[in-house]
């Protein structure tokens, strides 16, 4: 079992690296650090790269675990997260085909962060279509086999490239919204790109 810390709207290196493996499981009782993609997303707009951070309670400080992490509600962090979506993306070609169970999810105010993330990414799985089983750790399991590093990304036509240089690496919303069903085969091609690199 290929054993992967969670993640808010993944990057794209991210769903590449578990596009390779039949079934992932989320490690949910490592102890929750700060400031990491497990709460954290990046998207390209038109005004630069904007991270958007969901805002989490942990219960017991320093040392409480991933799966007792909580999503905060007291600011409407959902609802600036769609309409920053929704600005940096409506003019993409996919968007239109995409955008309401993306904003469902959103808005259906998921209690635990663990849940979000995974309703997030079961549905980026069944859009790109990656046979892939999610399940969780029964026990704190560090991860054996690291998610891969993919050192370089191949340009695809991005919303605001006419204004800034090709955005790598960012969420994989990128990558579906502008590709579409293409998004699948770009995956697979950093994967064989990433294959040759590590024999080489």
């Amino acid at each position: 079992m290929n054993v992967v810390p969670t993640a808010y709207l993944p990057s794209i290196s991210y769903m590449a690296a578990i596009m390779r493996y039949p079934e992932i499981s989320i490690e949910q009782y490592d102890t929750f650090p700060k400031q990491t993609f497990r709460n954290r997303t990046t998207i390209a707009t038109g005004n630069g790269l904007l991270t958007l951070s969901v805002p989490v309670v942990r219960t017991h400080g320093n040392h409480t675990p991933t799966h007792q992490i909580t999503v905060s509600y007291q600011e409407p962090w959902n609802i600036r997260h769609w309409r920053a979506i929704v600005s940096a993306y409506s003019a993409a070609p996919y968007f239109l085909y995409y955008r309401d169970e993306f904003e469902h999810i959103l808005m259906q105010k998921h209690d635990k962060l663990l849940d979000l993330n995974e309703a997030l990414l079961s549905l980026l799985l069944r859009k790109m279509k990656i046979q892939c089983t999610i399940e969780r750790t029964t026990d704190f399991c560090p991860a054996a086999d690291p998610l891969p590093y993919y050192d370089s990304f191949p340009p695809y036509p991005q919303v605001f490239d006419t204004r800034f240089p090709f955005q790598p690496n960012i969420t994989v919303l990128d990558l579906l919204f502008n590709l579409g069903p293409e998004a699948r085969s770009y995956l697979q091609k950093l994967n064989r790109q990433y294959s040759v690199t590590a024999v080489s």
